[in-house]
């Protein structure tokens, strides 16, 4: 049961409702964590604008694959179910590399660097070694990549720690828990 009431998309705040509405076409319905986030519009306008900028940086795969590995790293079961559904519907990443995602790990060498980088924000808390820093340039990632990969980690840490805190019900098919807590 969540910690705060979810409202229902039509009773959210006028604020609110725009950003809900751009959700709802993209995904064909608002889910729980939109909701949630809209009992605040500067809370969810803040989110929506990041998400919106970050979503022209790095390839789609890799942006998946970041998403992946911090929800994994994070113990966020609705983000590992949310991101799991967008990343083999949307981006139509197969299962199999779903699963390396979620481990801060990739078939692709040059995917593997960024998602293992986001992982290792996650796990140090964004005090990273001077290897792990090199490992992804060395891969052909810029230091404006770099950033982006640090600005994503924070997105997706946003909405674990939002989903994580408040306990937000699960409305995306369920894909086995995360191992990290």
């Amino acid at each position: 049961m969540p910690r705060i009431s979810i409202p229902k998309r039509e009773d959210a705040p006028v604020g609110s409702k725009p950003i809900l509405d751009n959700v709802d076409k993209m995904l064909g319905f608002v889910p729980n964590l939109h909701r949630l986030m809209s009992i605040s519009p500067n809370a969810l306008s803040g989110w929506a604008t990041l998400m919106a900028s970050l979503a022209k940086t790095l390839d789609v795969k890799t942006r998946d694959g970041i998403a992946l590995a911090v929800s994994e790293a994070d113990g966020c079961d609705y983000c590992l179910a949310a991101h799991s559904f967008m990343a083999g519907n949307l981006a139509k990443i197969p299962a199999d590399e779903i699963e390396l995602n979620r481990e801060g790990r990739s078939s692709d060498p040059k995917r593997q660097a960024a998602v293992a980088f986001a992982k290792a924000l996650i796990d140090t808390r964004g005090k990273v070694s001077d290897a792990q820093f090199a490992a992804v340039r060395e891969a052909g990632w810029t230091d404006a990549n770099i950033v982006e990969m640090i600005a994503l980690t924070a997105q997706f840490l946003l909405t674990n720690f939002m989903n994580n805190a408040v306990q937000t019900p699960i409305d995306f098919p369920e894909v086995s828990p995360a191992k990290a807590a």
